[in-house]
């Protein structure tokens, strides 16, 4: 009989703050730079997670993502990120770089769906929710298969991390949350092959 394959131990955390996640404008693939609270926000993540011994750091390829992973590359004197582009953020297609406070007239009835975070919003031009959350799903066991063992710290986006976190939960793909990870919150995952669970 094969034995299990390992566990890989995977740290997933938000990106730190952008100035517009502060203007509540939709970022999706659009690279937008951290903020000086961003910044900070990832050397506090740095703080908590210095002792952890990761062995590797991934990162999605959007700026944001990528400035985060590499301050906390330099801090741990690791390798640069490696990036993965199916740690991205989901495109949210022709809404992307509008403000909320636009959109509130432009389409105040897919608004309500945005502010809800449902997973089920058709956004024209964009990813559906399952071409979305296989995209990610894949990326993470992808990340976990040649890092057995090992301790892995991933920087994402937050409706991303709302893919695993409804995975882990258990939840179905279509499932509203109702909360939202903050800017450097992160979760650990025990990812063996195809399985992701919760730490």
């Amino acid at each position: 009989m094969n034995a299990p394959p390992a566990a890989t131990y995977v740290c997933i955390a938000r990106h730190g703050e952008t100035d517009w996640n502060v203007a509540g404008v939709l970022q999706g693939w659009l690279d937008v730079p951290l903020n000086d609270k961003g910044r900070r926000q990832a050397y506090q993540m740095l703080a908590g997670l210095a002792q952890v011994g990761f062995s590797k750091v991934y990162s999605s390829p959007l700026v944001r993502a990528r400035e985060t992973a590499e301050i906390i590359t330099r801090s741990l004197r690791l390798g640069p990120p490696e990036i993965h582009d199916g740690l991205k953020e989901r495109n949210f297609g022709a809404i992307q770089g509008i403000p909320k406070a636009e959109l509130a007239d432009l389409n105040p009835v897919l608004l309500q769906q945005i502010l809800k975070r449902n997973p089920a919003t058709d956004f024209e031009q964009g990813e559906s929710m399952d071409d979305f959350a296989d995209r990610v799903l894949h990326a993470v066991a992808e990340i976990a298969r040649p890092n057995p063992g090992k301790r892995i710290l991933v920087i994402t986006h937050g409706w991303t991390m709302d893919v695993i976190t409804r995975h882990i939960a258990g939840l179905p793909r279509s499932a509203i949350l109702g909360m939202k990870r903050r800017n450097g919150e992160s979760a650990w995952l025990d990812v063996r092959g195809k399985s992701i669970r919760p730490l």
